[in-house]
C-alpha cells in the first residue's frame, strides 16, 4: 500500500520514481529498420531524413518554406516497437536538445508517418502543462501513398480500459473527451493516486490509435501508441519523458502495456462529449 498522501500532490512519485519495473511488459526492439534510410516530408514541405541502424539513428532536418526551425542533423540512440505488419513506433531522445524526445510512427504499407515531438517547456507557463506535444503527419518520400492521413479522432471517447504495465504496476483510464481523461493507479507505487489530465488522441490504421496525455502534478507527457483492434487484447507501446525530482533533469524512458477493454459509457443525444469539441 502506497504511503503517498492523495490530497498532497507534492508527496506524489517524481517521474523517475515509476521506471524501476514499470518496463516489464516492454516488447522487444526490433532491427527490422536497420539499414533503410526514411525521409519524411510535411505539410509545410520540413525533409527530415533518417539513416537508421540497429541502435542509433542518423538524421537530417531540412525546414521547408513556412517552418522557422533552424536545420540540424546528429545521431541519437533509438528504439523500434513493431506495431503491426510494416508499422513502427521508433522513440529517440536528443542528445543535442535534451528538452526535447521524437516518437515517430512509421507506416510502410501506407506511405505514411505521424511524428509526435515532446518538448519540454523552459520554465512553467500560467494555464499550459510543462511538457507540450506537437504532431506533424508526413508522407514518406518515393513510397506509394495509400490510405488515410493520420488526423485526431473521437472514437476512444466513453472507453474504460485497464492497462497492466507489469505484475506490479496496473492503471485504468478512462477517456472522456477530446481533451480530457481519467487515470487511476489500480497497483504499484502510486496505488489509490488518480487525476484528470490533458489527452490527445490521433488514428493511424483503423483501430490503432495515438494516445499522448500531458500530466499537470508531474512535470511530465507520454506518447503511447495501442492497438484498439481486440478489445480483450489491447496492446500498447510507449515513452515517458518529463523531468527528474530537481525539477532540471530530462527524464526518458519506454515501456508497454497489456490492456482490455471494461466497458464503454454512451450518454444521451444531445450530451455526447465528441459533441462539444476540443476547446
Amino acid at each position: 500500500m502506497t504511503t503517498l498522501n492523495p490530497a498532497d500532490t507534492s508527496t506524489w512519485l517524481p517521474l523517475e520514481g515509476l521506471a524501476p519495473g514499470f518496463d516489464a511488459n516492454k516488447a522487444p526492439h526490433t532491427i527490422a529498420l536497420s539499414g533503410r534510410e526514411i525521409t519524411v516530408v510535411d505539410a509545410r514541405g520540413t525533409r527530415i531524413s533518417h539513416r537508421f541502424a540497429d541502435t542509433t539513428v542518423t538524421w537530417d532536418y531540412r525546414p521547408g518554406g513556412d517552418d522557422s526551425t533552424a536545420p540540424a542533423s546528429d545521431t541519437d540512440d533509438y528504439e523500434a516497437f513493431e506495431v503491426d505488419d510494416d508499422l513502427f513506433f521508433v522513440q529517440f531522445h536528443h542528445n543535442y536538445l535534451p528538452n526535447e524526445a521524437v516518437s515517430l510512427i512509421v507506416d510502410l504499407r501506407h506511405g505514411r508517418a505521424l511524428a509526435v515531438i515532446s518538448v519540454i517547456l523552459p520554465a512553467p507557463e500560467q494555464g499550459r502543462t510543462r511538457v507540450q506535444h506537437v504532431f506533424a503527419p508526413s508522407t514518406i518520400e518515393g513510397a506509394s501513398v495509400t490510405g488515410t492521413e493520420p488526423a485526431p479522432t473521437t472514437t476512444l471517447i466513453g472507453r474504460r480500459v485497464e492497462w497492466v504495465y507489469s505484475e506490479e504496476h496496473a492503471y485504468e483510464h478512462v477517456y472522456l473527451s477530446e481533451r480530457w481523461y481519467s487515470w487511476q493507479c489500480l497497483a504499484g507505487p502510486e496505488r489509490g493516486l488518480a487525476d484528470t489530465d490533458e489527452n490527445s488522441v490521433w488514428e493511424v490504421r483503423p483501430g490503432i490509435y495515438v494516445f499522448a496525455w500531458r500530466e499537470k502534478v508531474i512535470p511530465c507527457a507520454s506518447v503511447t501508441i495501442a492497438d484498439h483492434r481486440d478489445v480483450n487484447a489491447i496492446r500498447s507501446h510507449g515513452v515517458l519523458f518529463g523531468l527528474d525530482e530537481s525539477g532540471e533533469v530530462p527524464t526518458h524512458f519506454t515501456f508497454g502495456a497489456h490492456g482490455r477493454l471494461l466497458s464503454t459509457t454512451h450518454h444521451a443525444d444531445g450530451l455526447e462529449p465528441a459533441q462539444f469539441g476540443a476547446l
